[in-house]
């Protein structure tokens, strides 16, 4: 999914502003200014298509998640866990490890 401004897609087909989307488990919707992802793993997205972006993941993933989002644990002992399992000390290490080129 590519959501830029108001235009999003879905492997490379454009999902008209407004219209939901269903396909193999992946639905795109469009709450108020907000533009919304779920699968059916799971987890959402939500962003307001300009800063603000919220994840929402189901309780089945408790402890299974990893990345940015954290490894959904409650415990603010591994909120930082980067790539290599090393806890990083700041939030902008954090962050850094976890680019792409």
């Amino acid at each position: 999914v590519v959501a830029e401004g108001r235009n999003v897609s879905v492997n490379g087909a454009a999902v008209p502003e407004g219209r939901p989307y269903l396909h193999k488990g992946l639905g795109v919707t469009w709450p108020g200014d907000w533009v919304a992802v779920a699968s059916s793993l799971g987890v959402r997205v939500a962003w307001d298509r300009h800063l603000a972006v919220t994840v929402t993941v189901e309780p089945e993933l408790r402890g299974g998640t990893w990345g940015l989002c954290g490894t959904y644990t409650d415990d603010p002992a591994d909120d930082f866990v980067g790539p290599d399992g090393d806890i990083a000390a700041f939030a902008s290490a954090f962050g850094n490890a976890w680019k792409v080129p």
